[in-house]
């Protein structure tokens, strides 16, 4: 499905955990350059309609290769042969015109409604006391009832996706309205790539944030995944990474004044995420961190989630 507004189109699909319900969507950005070509950002599967569309759009395409981290995101499954060659990369792009920030994984906005790509099969499976609930639901008895194809067993089923895709093992997929309320409209960082990436090496990712909203002055932004485009500024984007102050020793005074308002205000409502939630990420961390497949977290001032 496509959509457009001003100088960029996007071309939104669907993407899902095998063997699963969890479905959510992923979002190719296609700009026009003044040259005549097209920058394509974070690109999907090279299908018949997507060839034909970015044809439609005439100019000659450049198609950045960018690896995404996220578990059940398309990149990894159309782009699964060329990423294993390298490490984690995300590439962030400016659109001056329209003064967007084009990203893949970097941040998100988890909207309250689910996107018209989800089916409702798919939400209504979600929604159902299925394996997934058992697991979670800490031995409490499990009604087994068929959910019926109402606005509530639909949203129900949204926020159990959004909490799987987010933390993996989410504490209570029984009753998630809580969790997802913390975690829905506004910008935040993935709990995922947070702990598996960002945490390791906050120094390079706190200096690559700072050149971004020192550079640009953007006011929107446009992810991969869930809702966009964001209305969204560079101390909405400062806000979500404010854990990497918890992280570093000392602040880096490189950042820009107009964080220094926001930040500390906004930055602990968009980078708390749910302990109980966590548990399983950062046991997932944990082991990971024991093999060898990732490195530890860089200890901070304080403990967080």
């Amino acid at each position: 499905m496509a959509g457009c507004e001003g100088m960029y189109r996007a071309i939104r699909t669907r993407a899902s955990i095998r063997f699963s319900s969890v479905s959510t969507n992923i979002r190719m950005t296609v700009i026009k350059l003044k040259s005549g070509g097209l920058w394509v950002h974070a690109p999907i599967a090279p299908t018949k309609e997507c060839i034909q569309y970015c044809e439609g759009i005439q100019g000659q395409c450049h198609m950045p290769l960018i690896a995404s981290s996220s578990l059940v995101m398309g990149h990894r499954v159309t782009g699964a042969k060329l990423i294993r060659i390298g490490p984690y990369v995300d590439v962030a792009f400016y659109h001056k015109l329209s003064r967007t920030l084009l990203v893949t994984d970097v941040v998100i906005f988890v909207p309250r409604k689910p996107p018209e790509c989800i089916s409702k099969e798919s939400l209504l499976a979600s929604a159902k006391n299925g394996l997934a609930a058992k697991l979670l639901s800490k031995g409490k008895e499990i009604p087994q009832e068929p959910a019926v194809d109402n606005q509530m067993n639909r949203q129900k089923g949204w926020e159990r996706m959004v909490l799987q895709i987010l933390f993996l093992g989410p504490s209570n997929l029984l009753e998630p309205n809580t969790s997802f309320a913390q975690m829905s409209q506004k910008l935040i960082v993935s709990p995922i790539v947070k702990t598996l990436v960002f945490s390791k090496v906050p120094e390079k990712i706190r200096d690559w944030i700072d050149s971004i909203v020192r550079d640009w002055k953007f006011k929107r932004i446009i992810p991969a995944h869930f809702a966009a485009p964001i209305n969204s500024g560079r101390s909405e984007f400062l806000a979500a990474f404010a854990f990497l102050d918890d992280l570093l020793l000392e602040r880096y005074v490189t950042r820009p004044s107009l964080s220094l308002l926001f930040t500390p205000i906004m930055g602990k409502a968009a980078s708390y995420f749910p302990p109980d939630d966590m548990k399983t990420l950062s046991s997932l961390d944990q082991f990971l961190v024991s093999v060898g497949a990732v490195k530890k977290t860089v200890p901070g001032r304080k403990k967080t989630a």
